[in-house]
């Protein structure tokens, strides 16, 4: 269920972006399992829009196993910059973008349980021109790192696996390059604010029960999530101390009720 709170105040400030020359694109960003993609399908039902996800938009298998070969095995795992196929992003919202009343626009959807996106004809369809485009993403409006914070490793994962950070500096130049980009395309962004990362596992964990239809998660596959969301861990820490451009910062609690809500166009 969504916080009355959250819905009023995300709901309100993507009514205030609204044009009538064209669809806005409004951003939310958040960690896994923070209510994005609930919020996002919410409000585009309740006002008229369309919501789109950064992860129907991941690098097919084969693209990213290609990308392990060329940069770094790593970007075998789904989730960070540079793992998002950000040109069929882009071709969906200039669809969306110029579409007319009767124009139909095929939205991607990545099956998260198969590690793979679905084929085209899987897809649904978009029909007519929407208000608004509300785009969510964990990493939506993140900036790049400084130097001194790539250094050292924030976790087991990074240490053994990345030692000499070829992975993470791949990931600081995405954030710099394409998904800059990205960012200075929104008409707005939204930040949901976890209140630590352990919370993030728990809410991550939450999401898997749910993909697999169970109540909660075998208590043995909670390993399994702590090493996936350790490939997260870096930027959502550094995202949660200030590395991001947000023009509406919504901190939550563990039970995602609203804690506060800041307005600013720069950093929490």
């Amino acid at each position: 269920m969504i916080d009355p709170r959250l819905s009023e105040a995300v709901g309100g400030f993507l009514l205030s972006r609204l044009r009538s020359d064209r669809p806005v694109l409004i951003g939310i960003a958040g960690s896994q399992g923070s209510g994005k993609s609930t919020l996002a399908a919410h409000l585009a039902k309740t006002h008229g829009g369309v919501s789109l996800s950064l992860d129907d938009v991941y690098l097919t298998r084969d693209e990213r196993m290609n990308l392990g070969r060329r940069v770094h095995p790593l970007f075998l795992t789904r989730g960070v910059p540079g793992t998002h196929d950000l040109d069929l992003l882009s071709e969906v919202l200039e669809a969306l973008s110029g579409a007319s009343d009767d124009t139909e626009t095929p939205l991607p959807v990545f099956d998260k349980l198969a590690d793979e996106r679905l084929p085209i004809e899987q897809w649904p369809v978009h029909r007519g021109r929407p208000r608004f485009i509300i785009l969510e993403g964990w990493c939506l409006g993140a900036v790049p790192e400084p130097e001194e914070r790539l250094r050292e490793p924030v976790n087991a994962l990074e240490a053994e696996a990345d030692p000499e950070r070829h992975w993470r500096d791949a990931v600081n130049d995405a954030l710099e390059g394409r998904y800059a980009d990205l960012h200075r395309r929104l008409d707005g962004l939204c930040y949901l604010r976890a209140p630590d990362f352990e919370t993030v596992l728990d809410w991550r964990c939450e999401q898997e029960a749910g993909l697999l239809g169970v109540d909660s998660i075998p208590a043995g596959r909670r390993g399994a999530i702590r090493r996936f969301v350790a490939h997260f861990q870096r930027l959502t820490l550094w995202m949660m101390q200030g590395g991001i451009m947000a023009d509406l910062v919504i901190e939550l609690d563990r039970s995602r009720h609203v804690v506060a809500i800041a307005q600013g166009d720069t950093t929490c």
